[in-house]
């Protein structure tokens, strides 16, 4: 798990976020939808650190955060 402070960020974490996201998408997409879906400052800070690039499903954005 990525630790980002006190609190840990998990999978589930990540996918309640970018639930109802068509794919695929950009990065800054991805932010901008988790930012919609009220996701942690947690998640918003583990996806800004994701590889920007485009990403055809939520198997590859956890892969990309917990590389």
């Amino acid at each position: 798990m990525l630790g980002t402070g006190l609190r840990m960020v998990s999978p589930i974490d990540i996918q309640k976020a970018l639930g109802g996201i068509d794919y695929p998408a950009k990065k800054d997409d991805i932010i901008k939808h988790a930012q919609s879906q009220g996701g942690s400052d947690e998640v918003l800070e583990a996806l800004k650190g994701i590889d920007d690039r485009e990403y055809d499903g939520p198997s590859g954005v956890s892969e990309s955060v917990f590389k």
